[in-house]
């Protein structure tokens, strides 16, 4: 915003009195008796009040204060803070504070400088006009308070899977009160409540976001970010990682599908958990492993070289840690391999068959459903034809329907 702009008219009538001269700073002296209108236009003349402007700027940073007026008569400007204590007086410094400084100073502008801006230097500053009287301009200083960076609390490392946690993000030091958001992974999550306290001129906020946490959240990254009006650029934030705790969970991965006699087959614990565990136990049918020559383990995988049906059974992988115990379980058939050569063709040949003879089948049917559906009548044979009761079959016929014209469309003869 701005103040004074307006203008301030002297007219030689109402300031002459008895020959008296125009006040000081006012301009050139009116010379003449009251009423001389003939004199008054070449005594009116302007004086403009001066020009200022609110200045907002982040804690810490540099503040330009700057006054204008368009006419001056050689009179000074002067800067004076909310104490009303002199900065400068024209190109004069008048307070001793090595932060302001002066930048340009004419008759017609005075700007100067604060630097390292504090919160104690907010206020309305005065930019004077020293004329008679005084004409002034007003601007406010404004300071924004530049929020600390934040901090994440009540976070319990390890977080056990099932466990309620709530993560409070603080920050303070932020003038007007700063806005809080949460992100998982960069993506944005909604947060809870959030809480606003004035410290003094600047305001600490808080907010709360609360998890169930499962083993979903192992090493995922929970960041509070903080955006304020002064922080236009960037955004201060702080990110913890989750570290939960969890019963192990366990699958077996075979090498094959079809292990064949004298091959070897690899079966591979996959355990997961956290803490992962140190080993995992292999068993077979309950028992431990009968073979151990040929039953080798090495970490988590277990290798059975030369297969043969005696191997044949249920294999168990078991993984534990402080949370938990957890299995699976493998159930091992060996093949013959002459039998899988033989059998193999075999058994796709008989299942093309007869799918084939299926097909074929339901095609006859339903053709033959549609042929009858469609001939209704009697049927009149060439056996019967060559009989000697032939004609009478004819008669017999043609009296049934009473009329000899259809009698001929009633016959049908089959070869």
């Amino acid at each position: 915003s701005r103040s004074g702009n307006a203008e301030y008219t002297a007219d030689c009538a109402e300031l002459a009195v008895a020959g008296s001269a125009a006040a000081p700073g006012e301009g050139t002296p009116c010379l003449g008796l009251r009423g001389n209108l003939a004199a008054r236009p070449s005594c009116r003349h302007q004086v403009q009040f001066p020009i200022a402007h609110n200045v907002t700027v982040a804690e810490g940073g540099t503040a330009n204060m700057t006054c204008r007026v368009e006419h001056n008569d050689n009179t000074s400007l002067q800067w004076s803070n909310p104490a009303q204590q002199t900065l400068f007086f024209g190109d004069k410094k008048a307070l001793r504070d090595n932060r302001i400084e002066l930048v340009r100073a004419s008759w017609q502008e005075l700007a100067i400088s604060i630097s390292e801006v504090t919160l104690s230097d907010e206020g309305q500053y005065t930019c004077s006009l020293f004329t008679m009287p005084v004409k002034t301009a007003k601007a406010f200083l404004t300071v924004l308070g530049v929020p600390e960076k934040p901090k994440i609390g009540g976070l319990t490392k390890p977080a056990m899977e099932g466990d309620q946690i709530t993560l409070t993000c603080v920050s303070s030091g932020s003038k007007p009160a700063a806005e809080i958001r949460w992100f998982r992974n960069e993506k944005e999550i909604q947060a809870g409540s959030k809480e606003v306290n004035a410290t003094g001129k600047t305001f600490t906020v808080s907010s709360a976001l609360r998890l169930q946490v499962d083993r979903s959240d192992d090493g995922v990254a929970y960041t509070c970010r903080v955006e304020h009006v002064a922080l236009p650029a960037s955004a201060q934030q702080a990110t913890e990682v989750l570290e939960v705790h969890y019963a192990p969970r366990v699958e077996i991965l075979p090498s094959q599908t079809l292990p064949q006699e004298g091959q070897y087959l690899k079966l591979d614990c996959i355990s997961k958990g956290n803490p992962l565990p140190d080993s995992v136990l292999w068993t077979k049918d309950g028992g431990e492993l009968p073979d151990v020559d040929r039953m080798i383990v090495e970490g988590r995988e277990l290798t059975i070289t030369s297969l043969n049906k005696t191997d044949n059974g249920t294999y168990r992988c078991e993984a534990r840690n402080h949370l938990g115990t957890s299995s699976a379980e493998y159930v091992l058939f060996v093949y013959d391999p002459n039998a899988l050569e033989q059998n193999g063709p075999d058994h796709a040949l008989i299942g093309g068959v007869v799918a084939v003879v299926v097909f074929i089948t339901l095609c006859l049917i339903i053709v033959l459903g549609r042929y009858l559906a469609r001939h209704k009548g009697t049927y009149l044979t060439h056996e019967a034809k060559g009989a000697d009761d032939a004609p009478d079959a004819d008669t017999a016929i043609i009296n049934a329907e009473g009329n000899q014209a259809h009698a001929e469309e009633k016959k049908e003869y089959f070869i």
